[in-house]
């Protein structure tokens, strides 16, 4: 309990900003690694495709569909907090939700509200900032252990969530109003998202510029491959497999699991899955 309880003071240190959501333990934060960058460009692509499929299949449209993801993210911060199982699957299932919902706030200011995406993109930015840079207090928490892992405290999630409606946005009007297609978007953007990754591997992704633009890079690339995979608007393989939307969520939800299945990480210590009784 004692560990726990300064994991947590650790992760919220320096913030002047409470959260009301508790950090994961850090044993169910995996480290970001090439591991995680690999899951996060899955999920990324996963997490579009099932927004997707939850407004055009569920019925449920941007706006409705938002509520039961609220629900289910709750279930699983709950879950998290009060299961004595350690497991990273409740940090991975949080940001596939996440992911979802920002495909679908994404695709209500854009399509159903029609804002134009420069005016959706910047006041994106704007708010990603405010969230980032004076709020969160350490993107990644120190420690021997606990080095490297994401300090998952609600301005995080937030963060998430802000980061994933930006880069989908960005995504869609790359592949639109650009006219490169969701093919020749996705090479672009895929691209960018290298670049960024690579030139954050020097700080091992500590700071926060390191992080929040590769995830703003790859929630945008995963947007324009998760449509190609899914649509064709046009003829041509650059403008998509049109595999549908169950078979495309589907087949990058399994690569997302296969890939930290068959990728194992090492476990924390012992410490660091004390629970807080």
């Amino acid at each position: 309990m004692k560990t726990y309880a300064t994991s947590l003071k650790d992760q919220v240190k320096g913030s002047s900003w409470p959260s009301i959501i508790r950090p994961m333990r850090y044993a169910n934060v995996p480290k970001v690694d090439a591991r995680y960058w690999t899951a996060i460009t899955f999920a990324s692509i996963c997490g579009c495709n099932l927004g997707d499929c939850l407004s055009f299949y569920a019925h449920w449209n941007h706006w409705i569909g938002l509520a039961p993801l609220t629900v289910i993210f709750a279930a699983l911060v709950f879950g998290e907090r009060h299961s004595a199982r350690a497991t990273q699957a409740w940090y991975w299932a949080v940001v596939i939700v996440l992911r979802a919902a920002a495909t679908n706030l994404a695709d209500l200011a854009t399509h159903t509200f029609e804002w134009p995406y420069p005016r959706v993109i910047l006041v994106l930015a704007v708010l990603q900032a405010l969230v980032v840079w004076p709020v969160l207090p350490r993107l990644i928490s120190a420690g021997t252990e606990r080095m490297g892992r994401p300090a998952t405290s609600g301005w995080y999630w937030l963060s998430l969530l802000t980061a994933g409606t930006l880069g989908t946005a960005i995504g869609d009007w790359t592949a639109e109003e650009l006219h490169f297609g969701t093919g020749y978007g996705t090479l672009v953007l895929g691209a960018i998202f290298a670049v960024v990754l690579a030139m954050g591997n020097r700080s091992r992704w500590t700071t926060k510029a390191a992080y929040w633009l590769p995830i703003i890079a790859v929630r945008a690339a995963g947007t324009t491959a998760g449509d190609w995979l899914a649509f064709r608007d046009d003829p041509g393989l650059s403008n998509g497999l049109h595999l549908g939307l169950l078979l495309s969520t589907a087949l990058t939800c399994a690569l997302f699991v296969a890939a930290l299945v068959v990728w194992k990480t090492s476990t924390p210590g012992k410490a660091a899955v004390t629970t807080n009784s």
